[in-house]
């Protein structure tokens, strides 16, 4: 930053917290974060997930028809899709006797660390899981960009601070909206195999990575994907913009796809995760003293 011309850093980039207080939101902490490119909104009451992401005021992710919401109730309720929503460690998907996607988004971040120089901005927290008698998990989330950066990351380090082996698995529900969402927008990935996960998402195969419009009550359409490079390419040329995620594909070595062209649901969802879903959900275990690190970056670029 050239001081003659800038004498506060926050002219060009920053980090805040702050608390919201109307509606369903009321209670919901917030911390937002500016660096002259990416705006971005994590929600520190619910796993500093992060909620809404524009690229030079342009919105990129989805938010649904419940909004923000500080509510823990029932999960068609709650779900707000957001940018990032992180599922496990419990569950994932639909599965008897367990929440849909898991408990882990419900749980509370305690914020540890947060950076600001003006040049690097970087928010840690940590998500504790637990039980009487039972397990003692702990998730150490770092969030960082850079000034005038179009790409933010999530750094998550998954800890086994127990005496026993604990099962776990993991899924980040990476969701684009209108306007990055929009007809006619590709989905770009190396996939080694695609498998349809209904007989309806299989009839719509041909049509998986170049988006339909909007039509009323339709059917949502998933995808199990093993990408041979960890990433996705997402392009939308009406829009001038190409969104990429990354993720580390050691520990995240499945992909689901979920396309909802539904009007008023309109949403891609790119879910990089420790396992499909269904009939092929498995657990993953880690031992006592055990880490294991996952990362995913979403970073945004202009195209002519």
């Amino acid at each position: 930053m050239n001081s003659r011309k800038c004498s506060n850093p926050e002219q060009t980039a920053y980090l805040r917290r702050y608390t919201l207080t109307d509606g369903r939101q009321a209670g919901v902490r917030i911390v937002e974060i500016y660096n002259g490119v990416l705006r971005a909104l994590f929600n520190e009451s619910k796993a500093l997930d992060l909620i809404q992401l524009f690229h030079l005021g342009v919105n990129m992710g989805f938010l649904s028809k419940n909004g923000i919401s500080a509510s823990s109730g029932a999960f068609s309720g709650r779900f707000e899709g957001g940018m990032v929503y992180t599922c496990g460690l419990d569950s994932l998907g639909a599965r008897e006797g367990y929440e849909l996607h898991g408990t882990l988004h419900n749980t509370p971040a305690r914020i540890t660390s947060c950076l600001c120089d003006g040049e690097t901005i970087r928010v840690t927290a940590e998500m504790e899981n637990t039980e009487l008698f039972g397990k003692n998990l702990l998730l150490r989330r770092t969030v960082s960009t850079t000034a005038g950066s179009g790409s933010i990351a999530i750094h998550d380090e998954l800890v086994n601070r127990g005496f026993r082996a604990e099962p776990y698995c993991l899924l980040y529900h990476v969701n684009l909206g209108y306007p990055m969402l929009d007809e006619g927008v590709t989905i770009e990935a190396d996939s080694s195999s695609v498998l349809p996960r209904t007989p309806w998402a299989k009839e719509k195969m041909a049509g998986r990575t170049v988006f339909p419009p909007p039509t009323d009550n339709e059917e949502e359409c998933c995808y199990f994907l093993k990408n041979r490079t960890p990433q996705v390419r997402v392009v939308n040329r009406a829009l001038g913009r190409a969104f990429t995620l990354s993720y580390s594909g050691d520990t995240l070595p499945y992909m689901v796809q979920w396309n909802s062209a539904a009007s008023g649901d309109y949403a891609l969802g790119l879910e990089p995760a420790t396992t499909f879903l269904d009939d092929l959900f498995t657990y993953r275990t880690l031992d006592p003293g055990q880490k294991v690190a996952f990362s995913v970056t979403l970073r945004i670029d202009p195209i002519a």
